[in-house]
């Protein structure tokens, strides 16, 4: 027990021995031993207001936003493999779209006649279910785009199809008969190429080499379907 006691004194004392100087150690009254420890914010400051859009105006908001909806129809209207439209993608695009077709689909011959022409509703979730069927299909298939992503690049490329079906209705208005027909059935004919073109070169990269015809398949037949309901349609007698 007394071995004991004398380890743990020799223990303290060496603990003591490094701090044994500390107690000579005297603090001059000149120097300070306050001082600010506030972080100065200036810089950061700045660099959040770079980034932050909260204190934007609405107009600038607004304005950006059509910016860069504009600039992805470029895309569109050129395409090529590119990541811009699927890095900053949006909605607001394929929105604007599906509600223009679904417009200019209304006030056909067989909405007056009761002949099943599509509604306004019948539009949209065509658009929106096949684009949301394609992307579940090319994620089970190993894609690696992302939900969004699909339907942002679907969505947009749909413009060829109402740039035609607006371009259709003015084709009715000024030409009728067999003529009206082979213009119409060249445009969206056209349009359908470009559609699918535009789509399946954004979709490319993200999908498994031995499985991109599984992928364009799905692709093909949606655009096609919206493609005879444009070509299909006509202005009531």
């Amino acid at each position: 027990t007394s071995e004991g006691h004398l380890g743990a004194s020799r223990t303290v004392c060496d603990l003591k021995e490094p701090f044994a100087g500390l107690s000579d150690v005297s603090i001059s009254e000149d120097i300070p031993v306050e001082g600010d420890i506030s972080v100065p914010m200036g810089s950061s400051r700045s660099d959040d207001d770079h980034f932050s859009t909260l204190d934007e105006p609405v107009k600038e908001t607004i304005l950006r936003d059509l910016r860069a909806v504009g600039t992805k129809f470029v895309h569109v209207l050129y395409p090529k493999r590119s990541s811009a439209l699927l890095r900053d993608w949006d909605l607001w695009g394929p929105l604007l779209l599906c509600v223009t077709l679904a417009l200019l689909l209304q006030g056909g011959a067989a909405d007056k006649d009761d002949q099943g022409g599509p509604q306004f509703a019948e539009v949209f979730v065509i658009v929106w279910f096949g684009s949301i069927i394609i992307t579940l299909n090319s994620k089970l298939l190993g894609g690696t785009i992302s939900f969004f992503q699909s339907l942002c690049v679907l969505g947009y490329c749909i413009m060829p199809l109402t740039v035609a079906m607006a371009v259709c209705r003015l084709v009715l208005l000024s030409i009728s008969g067999t003529v009206s027909f082979a213009v119409r059935l060249a445009l969206v004919t056209a349009s359908f190429g470009w559609s699918t073109f535009a789509s399946t070169a954004f979709l490319a990269d993200s999908q498994p080499p031995n499985r991109k015809a599984l992928v364009v398949y799905p692709v093909f037949l949606f655009y096609f379907v919206i493609g005879w309901m444009v070509l299909t349609f006509s202005l009531p007698q």
